[in-house]
Order: structure tokens, then sequence, then C-alpha cells
């Protein structure tokens, strides 16, 4: 069957507001100065995802509510710039916006407005059919109007991808997301055992295959009950920002996953994606291309030890790449 989607994005378009503060937590003064500056741009995790699918060369679509606001504005101008098609459902509420504090390590907080949101919203049934019909894969992103279109996803017969990013295991909102979806993502910072809380997706959802990011351990690849560790790669320049990092992973992921590379080696894409997120800084919205990839995986494989059999036990306070924050995808 041909398809004209080879990754349709559900959710996750939003604004950010990035601030630089000397550290984090921020110490409490009556004023601080900011360099390099307060900056507003386009991007949380879905436009970040969909971003990367796109400059790898995937034909990609992306799908969600949107505001007849700057903000929204900001939005479709960074998916025209790219390339990117996307189909913006009416919010009244607003476009979804967020302010990150950014330290001089690359930590994120992120702070979200969630007046821009309300449980009654849906993404219409009848386009999430209509664009799934014609679509190879969906990656969907944590917000709750996804979660009500999973059931139309999964009677379009697409496989499904999703990050479940700082999971503490047991929350019960993620379920539907980490039992319905065929490929999971998620970091192992907030998991006390990371293994069992793998593990446990593969047996009471569909997924055959988990990934783990773990920080400076690399990564942790469950496939066909088989764990495995996937090392860390080596930014290309300093590190400057964590942000955007999982998505990035999770766009290479898939990039190689979908054309066929077996499970290790997707993975290995994505930390050499990961890797180079995290050295971009987050007031600009830009992704690996697909020579710097293909070089990055190279250098990564010649570098590495051969596969073993691993237990996952990450160090307290890392995340992926190696760059310590609560979470390091949510765009």
């Amino acid at each position: 069957m041909s398809h004209e989607i080879d990754v349709l994005v559900l959710g996750g378009a939003g604004v950010d507001t990035i601030v630089h503060v000397p550290e984090l937590p921020v110490p409490f003064a009556d004023s601080h100065m900011i360099r390099p500056g307060i900056v507003t741009r386009a991007g949380q995790s879905g436009d970040f995802v969909a971003l990367g699918t796109s400059a790898l060369g995937l034909r990609t679509h992306h799908l969600d509510l949107l505001g007849d606001d700057p903000e929204g504005d900001l939005v479709r101008a960074l998916h025209r710039e790219h390339g990117i098609g996307l189909t913006a459902v009416p919010q009244p509420l607003g476009t979804k916006r967020a302010v990150n504090l950014v330290g001089p390590d690359g930590r994120r907080s992120s702070l979200y407005d969630a007046t821009r949101a309300a449980d009654t919203d849906r993404l219409p049934e009848d386009t999430v059919r209509t664009l799934a019909a014609v679509s190879r894969h969906a990656h969907v992103v944590i917000t709750q109007p996804c979660a009500h279109a999973l059931p139309a996803l999964r009677e379009a017969g697409v496989t499904i991808s999703t990050d479940l990013h700082d999971w503490d295991g047991s929350n019960p909102y993620h379920e539907p997301f980490a039992h319905q979806a065929d490929l999971v993502f998620l970091s192992s910072t907030a998991l006390s055992d990371p293994e069992r809380t793998m593990r446990r997706i593969t047996e009471r959802g569909r997924a055959r295959i988990v990934v783990a990011t773990a920080g400076a351990d690399g990564a942790y690849l469950l496939a066909d009950g088989r764990l495995t560790h996937v090392p860390a790669a080596p930014p290309p320049a300093p590190v400057v920002d964590s942000n955007g990092a999982g998505d990035a992973f999770a766009a290479a992921f898939l990039h190689a996953w979908l054309d066929g590379t077996p499970a290790h080696r997707s993975a290995l894409h994505g930390a050499v994606a990961g890797a180079h997120a995290c050295t971009i800084p987050s007031t600009r919205a830009a992704a690996i291309g697909r020579e710097e990839l293909g070089a990055g995986v190279a250098r990564l494989e010649r570098s590495r030890r051969p596969d073993v059999p691993a237990s996952v036990n990450p160090p307290c306070g890392t995340t992926r790449l190696g760059v310590p924050s609560r979470d390091v995808g949510d765009g």
C-alpha cells in the first residue's frame, strides 16, 4: 500500500519562551540580569519530532489544536519554513505555551500554561482517521486530546510510537499511551526500577520495543524480550541546552526503524541525534541532517563495545545524554 505520509505526529504544538538563568533552582532575588536574553520561539515536543523526522527525509504531517493568536502564528510559520504539513484544529483557549528556565549547564525547568487546554479538547475523529489512512506511522505526544485519538489510530492499522518522558511508572495518565503504542520511549529519571517498568509495558500493552534513556549511561533497549545497552554518543560540540534532546532521539530512531533498521542500530541513530540536539541553543529550532547523522552513527559503531545483556540501574540525578535534569524531551 502506498502512503502519502511517513510519520503523522499528533499533539505537542506550541511556543516556548526561553529564559537563561544564573542557576537552577533560581536564587531568590528582587531581580536578575539575564543574558543572552529572553527569546520566544515555536517548538514543543510534537514540533521537534516533526522537525527531526522531516529533516531526515521522512514525509511528515503534524496534527494539533492551535489558537488564532501570535503563538499560533509562530507555530504555523515554523512548519511553513521547514515544509512540514500542518493540520491546525481551532483552539479557542489559545496555543499551548511554556516558559523554559535554562541554567548555564544546559539543565531546564519548564513552566506550562495550564489555562490553554480543557478536559473536553479533542482532535476531530474524522480528521484523525483521514490522515491515519494515508500514513505509515503515528507518533503520539502525551497530551490529553491524543489519548482519545488512540483507538482511531489502532483501527487504521498504523504503527504507533509515544514518548512517556519522565513517567514514574505508576501515574495512570500515561498508561493508555504506554499500552497502545508499538514503540515506547521514556526517560529513566523518575524510575526506581527501569527494567521492571520497561518489561511491564510490554507485558500489559502492545509494545515490542521500549527505549529508556539513562543519561551518561546512554540508554537501554528492550526488544523482543531482550535487554541491551545503547552507548551514549559524544556530543559533537559543547553541551549548551538539553531542550528537545529526547524528541531528536525519537525522530532519528523512527527514521532508521521505518527504513527497516534493527532496533539496536536505530537506537544508535537516536543517541547521535540526541547528543547533537544538546549542542543547539534552545532559542533555535534545528535538527540533525541525514549525512551528519550517518557519520555520527558510523563513529559510534567503531568506538562501541559488542552488545551485551544489560541490567538497568541508572545513577540518580541523570537523564538523557548525560544532562542532569528533570526531563529533556518535552520541547
